[in-house]
């Protein structure tokens, strides 16, 4: 009798505990009620849909018309257009391009440019980006402390890759030294300079001991480096070969930034995974990229933001920087222009960190100047980018399993692409940071 009663008392309080659980997670379920939803870009949207958001921040389902579910908190966006959160293949979060930004660099700890991430990283996440890849940080250590703060959900951002510091050769696009006198050059002196196969080799094994998610080098000269050394080539062969070989070995991509048509073509036969920029390519570069399976990430506003800063007679910008922005900057609209007609993977990036934190949705009407219909230029911003920085198994549609990275918006972006330089509610992973 007493063990009859015992065994009697343990059902039911397993019973309630089972109930209490269940009932806690119903709590945390959500509907988000949508008057059209994107929710496989490249395909036509849904009309009125609800989609069902578990607790743990992944999508259970998306149901035909509005429906509720028992007991789960109704979000309503009947009078919006939901589409899924968005992704910026190449950001700057620990800066942006202003007047002090050479002061910056040595007034600067890397704690206050870890603060100035975080900024950054909340603009972005209210700008309906999700996710971003950050691809060359100021402070040895910022940006990795703001991604992992990110993903403990200790602060509001987006998911963030991080390349870390850029591996470069001394003199080169990345080595932040030009300008400064000895003394101040070599308290600027990083590791993730090299000279040489062996030593870029070591340069990537650096990064990666730090936390490099990816692995980012200057293939050719840049804009913004302090130097008149042009947008041409700037590793040797060798040096490239060796910094795919060591990357790879330890499980990591490499992207590179590259302008000169030599640079982009040398990376891609090097084995370098995407280029970002690629603002001399051609058709014979364009079948390159096509025979390495390789994604361009073009940044069109970069190029657009520093015309701008050019021919603005104050510009702050060093003469070498202006020179060179005024020869770049025009050309990028043609070669995205080029890379689309030819069928070149593109994953969509702006360098924003160059241009202004939380204005990424710019790159968005470049893309349709350059030829891409609203559609495609969403759909390098979700499913190709996703499958570049290779999270499509998690995030780029809006699908069960996936996470519940949510935008929504008052038009359709499809009519209108600029719809989306107004993003009214943002939802990442079940967590709602504007509404």
């Amino acid at each position: 009798m007493k063990i009859s009663l015992i065994k009697k008392s343990v059902t039911a309080t397993i019973s309630f505990g089972l109930l209490a659980v269940a009932n806690s997670a119903l709590a945390h379920t959500q509907v988000l009620q949508c008057g059209a939803v994107l929710n496989l870009p490249g395909t036509a949207p849904l009309a009125a849909s609800s989609i069902i958001v578990d607790h743990d921040g992944t999508i259970t389902e998306i149901k035909d018309g509005f429906t509720t579910v028992s007991g789960a908190t109704v979000i309503d966006l009947k009078d919006k257009f939901c589409l899924p959160g968005l992704i910026d293949s190449h950001v700057h979060l620990t800066s942006q391009l202003g007047p002090k930004q050479r002061l910056d660099a040595v007034t600067k700890s890397d704690a206050d440019f870890a603060m100035d991430a975080v900024l950054y990283a909340r603009r972005t996440l209210m700008a309906g980006f999700t996710t971003v890849q950050d691809v060359g940080a100021r402070g040895d250590d910022a940006i990795y402390a703001v991604r992992d703060a990110v993903n403990r959900g200790e602060i509001a951002g987006p998911r963030i890759l991080a390349a870390g510091k850029t591996v470069s050769i001394s003199g080169g696009h990345g080595d932040g030294r030009h300008g400064y006198s000895e003394a101040i050059a070599k308290a600027l002196a990083s590791p993730a300079i090299c000279d040489g196969a062996d030593d870029c080799r070591r340069a990537v094994r650096e990064n990666i001991r730090k936390g490099a998610d990816v692995i980012k080098i200057t293939a050719t000269g840049g804009v913004l480096s302090n130097t008149a050394a042009g947008t041409g080539q700037q590793f040797f062969d060798d040096e490239m070969r060796d910094i795919v070989t060591a990357a790879n070995f330890m499980g990591r991509k490499v992207t590179a930034h590259a302008h000169g048509k030599d640079g982009i073509e040398a990376a891609l036969k090097a084995g370098i995974n995407s280029i970002e920029h690629g603002t001399y390519l051609d058709q014979k570069t364009a079948r390159l990229f096509k025979k390495y399976h390789a994604y361009l990430v073009p940044t069109v506003l970069a190029g657009a933001t520093v015309v701008e800063m050019a021919n603005d007679p104050n510009s702050f910008l060093p003469k070498p920087s202006r020179d060179k922005a005024k020869q770049v900057g025009p050309q990028m609209i043609n070669m995205l222009r080029i890379a689309q007609e030819n069928g070149v993977k593109i994953a969509f990036g702006t360098d924003s960190g160059v241009s202004k934190h939380g204005e990424n949705a710019r790159e968005f009407a470049l893309m349709v100047e350059a030829g891409f219909t609203p559609m495609q230029a969403i759909k390098s911003a979700t499913v190709m980018a996703a499958d570049h920085l290779q999270l499509s198994d998690e995030i780029g549609t809006l699908e069960a399993g996936k996470q519940a990275d949510i935008i929504a918006v008052d038009g359709n972006p499809l009519d209108n692409i600029e719809e989306l330089l107004d993003v009214d509610f943002v939802m990442k992973g079940a967590q709602i940071h504007k509404k």
